[in-house]
């Protein structure tokens, strides 16, 4: 007697319909959250902290970041506020920090005073290292720790490298420079006469200035008040010497 076989039942099907569903409900739900979130205030910049100013204006930095509060915390890069904020000569650098929620930090650095120069209105305005002419403040006015540059014309681009090698010279080298003036000659046409707080006459040029600056010291540090020459060649004499010249020039010119 043969056994029957029992009926196998078909599996049933899983529901898909349920769970397609619960996606779609997630998906609407963090929708209306993102719609909410990008509406709120805690989305925007509540607050903008600029640091470093000098020179330029916190109103004009805020200008020119192209922010203002209220704007989309996320809406421009921290990149891109950098670049505009760089477009400004003053500046150097810039350093862009977004703080959620809101706040919005701009920390710049700008380009160090090298010099100072007399208008001829007899206003004294201030030199940064790549060139740019400033307004000098009251403070700066009282203490001139920098050589003033007198007998320039405006657009003379000598005087532009001149302010760039200066800032490659450090401060106590700097403080010692009293003077500078263009003392322009066929050879040399960036030569310059430098008249230092120490009591000397130098004359040198732009484009040697980096390279004659460290002999420059020694022979300050080392030797009497005197004319320094640094160009091709290097001459020193004292001014004691050279009056004695002088003084014997003029003695064998009235015996003549």
């Amino acid at each position: 007697m043969s056994a029957q076989m029992p009926v196998l039942k078909e599996p049933a099907k899983k529901r898909m319909g349920s769970k397609k569903l619960l996606y779609i409900l997630i998906l609407l739900f963090l929708a209306l959250l993102a719609v909410l979130f990008f509406n709120s205030s805690i989305s925007k910049i509540s607050e903008i902290q600029i640091e470093g100013t000098r020179f330029v204006s916190k109103d004009e930095i805020s200008k020119t970041s192209g922010i203002l509060i209220g704007d989309a915390f996320f809406r421009t890069s921290s990149k891109t506020i950098e670049e505009r904020v760089l477009t400004l000569p003053q500046i150097s650098k810039a350093t862009i920090t977004k703080v959620f929620p809101g706040l919005l930090k701009i920390q710049i650095e700008e380009f160090p005073v090298v010099a100072f120069e007399l208008s001829k209105q007899g206003e004294l305005t201030a030199l940064l290292s790549n060139g740019t002419t400033v307004e000098a403040d009251n403070d700066e006015m009282q203490l001139v720790d920098k050589p003033v540059l007198s007998g320039w014309t405006e657009n003379d681009p000598n005087k532009a490298e001149l302010t760039k090698q200066l800032g490659k010279i450090s401060s106590k080298q700097l403080s010692d420079l009293s003077e500078i003036i263009p003392y322009p000659s066929t050879a040399y046409p960036d030569r310059v006469i430098m008249y230092t707080r120490t009591k000397f006459e130098v004359i040198t040029a732009v484009s040697v200035l980096p390279e004659k600056i460290e002999a420059l010291n020694a022979v300050i540090e080392t030797q009497e008040p005197g004319k320094i020459t640094m160009l091709l060649a290097d001459t020193y004499v004292p001014f004691k010497t050279e009056s004695l010249e002088n003084v014997d020039s003029e003695q064998k010119e009235t015996t003549q």
